[in-house]
């Protein structure tokens, strides 16, 4: 029943930030837009709460920057964002492609998600922009909240560069950052527990294991049951 409500209130959420916030370019528009930014997509709280920390020397993790947190950023010495939203014809993406132009801040896009696994073949892009991005540091990867998929880039990374063990990587994954196993975004923790058990019999680097073993179907499969939820749709 609980789940369902959240489920109910989540769609509405969704449809009303669908409903707006897709113009900049007129000053009508970019009123909307500020609005959309600040309430639907959350903004307002992100002004106080950044989820904002370095994970290793010079690779920030944080949540959705506005232009004016951009300006800082920049100052700092940033010179390159990793947006796991991905390209978007929304408020947050608008304003946060101006700003990044006008900074000049290279914004890489690459889209993964909080509550479903992506395809093999993203996450081994994703493993290609690591290789870019290590020359580029320091740099920031952001996504909307800063708990779930930034959370899980931040694993990879620290797994994939840095030789961290499973067990430390995890921590990014964590209510420290907001992050909660107990919903659907319980899915990015689930992921991991997999690839553990699958190192367990025969240990694989995290990038060599989605390139021969991840399997999306069977992981969102064996989650949903883990939970007891009814199996996934399929398409």
């Amino acid at each position: 029943m609980l789940r369902q409500l959240f489920r109910r209130i989540h769609e509405i959420e969704r449809r009303l930030s669908k409903s707006f916030g897709t113009d900049i370019d007129t000053p009508a528009g970019r009123r909307a837009a500020w609005w959309h930014f600040h309430l639907t997509d959350h903004g307002i709280l992100r002004g106080l709460w950044t989820n904002s920390e370095e994970i290793a020397p010079g690779v920030w993790r944080s949540n959705q920057p506005s232009p004016a947190r951009l300006r800082r950023v920049r100052r700092r010495g940033i010179a390159t964002i990793l947006n796991l939203r991905g390209r978007d014809k929304f408020s947050f993406y608008l304003f946060e492609k101006e700003a990044c132009d006008k900074l000049g801040i290279e914004l890489i896009d690459h889209k993964i998600y909080a509550r479903r696994l992506v395809p093999a073949e993203r996450f081994l892009e994703l493993f290609e922009i690591f290789d870019q991005l290590e020359a580029q540091k320091p740099f920031l990867m952001h996504c909307k909240s800063g708990a779930d998929r930034a959370g899980l880039a931040a694993a990879l990374w620290l797994m994939d560069k840095e030789g961290a063990s499973l067990a430390a990587a995890r921590r990014m994954l964590s209510l420290r950052y907001v992050h909660l196993s107990s919903t659907q975004t319980g899915i990015l923790d689930h992921l991991l527990d997999v690839y553990a058990a699958d190192c367990a019999e025969h240990p694989i680097p995290i990038r060599e294991w989605f390139a021969t073993r991840y399997d999306p179907a069977a992981i969102t499969a064996s989650f949903h049951a883990k939970k007891g939820w009814p199996p996934p749709e399929t398409a």
